[in-house]
């Protein structure tokens, strides 16, 4: 599995699909904390954090796993992990961003394409 990894991640469109794979699951998996902690009780809350923690052990695997300049693609993941997080936050809470977040995001988004695409 790990050379499987690897040899995705070593195109950046393999290493694209990974990050929004890997922003995805840490997004839910937080999402289901929050659940947990917030919209549930009883049983229904102990398995939004068995939950939560299968998903982000599955997140923490698919980031760790390949072997690749983690450091260098940090910037794409933050970019990639706020708009996961605005999806979700729209989707499974009705959480619609306010204009303090669209600018903020614009400069995380902003931020993360030049830590990625800066050659210097």
């Amino acid at each position: 599995m790990k050379s499987v990894l690897n040899q995705i991640v070593s195109s950046p469109l393999g290493a694209f699909v990974v990050l929004v794979v890997a922003a995805s699951l840490e997004v839910l998996g937080d999402s289901f904390f929050q659940s947990g902690l917030y919209r549930s009780s009883g049983a229904q809350r102990a398995m939004w954090f068995v939950a939560g923690v299968a998903v982000l052990g599955l997140y923490g695997w698919s980031v760790n796993l390949p072997q690749w300049d983690f450091g260098k693609l940090l910037g794409a993941y933050v970019a990639l992990f706020f708009v996961v997080a605005q999806v979700v936050a729209k989707v499974r809470f009705q959480q619609s961003p306010t204009p303090p977040i669209w600018v903020g995001g614009c400069l995380i988004v902003a931020g993360g394409l030049v830590i990625t695409f800066w050659k210097g």
